[in-house]
């Protein structure tokens, strides 16, 4: 049976990791947003990504607006996030922890997290409906591929 001091000190440190992680996820790049420059990077992603198939400059074209106006849609559940990264950590810094404000952070945080899956969700299917099925394996393979290279950690 764990005693009391050792289950006092694992909610300390699980407190205290909480707390690290709610300031690293709390910051913001300071950058404001623009859609030109969002639009060009989703351009030249998805013309990356449809490299070496017959995607016609229409189809790019099409697979770039759909995207992006699903990261301009996103937007204010970016901005959501980052609000709720801050009350998370200004909870778990309170004075006295409060576990049902904690509870409803985190059931808003995995509301945004589901919304934004679900835009995405929809953006991608949207998406892969203007490709034939060859070019469509080639999209999400490339797609996929380039998040591995520059995030490692997905899968």
């Amino acid at each position: 049976m764990i005693s009391l001091k050792r289950m006092m000190a694992a909610l300390l440190a699980g407190s205290l990791v909480a707390t690290a992680g709610g300031f690293a996820y709390a910051k913001t790049d300071g950058f404001a947003f623009d859609p030109a420059q969002m639009q060009q990077r989703v351009e030249k992603r998805v013309d990356r990504a449809l490299s070496g198939t017959d995607a016609t400059a229409e189809q790019k074209k099409k697979i770039a607006d759909i995207l992006s106006t699903s990261f301009k849609d996103m937007k204010p559940l970016h901005d959501q996030r980052i609000e709720n990264r801050k009350a998370m950590a200004d909870a778990m810094q309170a004075a006295t922890i409060d576990p049902a404000k904690i509870e409803a952070l985190r059931a808003e945080r995995m509301k945004i997290a589901d919304e934004s899956s679900k835009r995405f969700t929809k953006a991608l299917t949207d998406a892969g409906n203007v490709l034939s099925a060859q070019q469509r394996q080639a999209f999400f393979k490339n797609w996929s591929d380039r998040d591995h290279q520059h995030h490692g950690r997905r899968g």
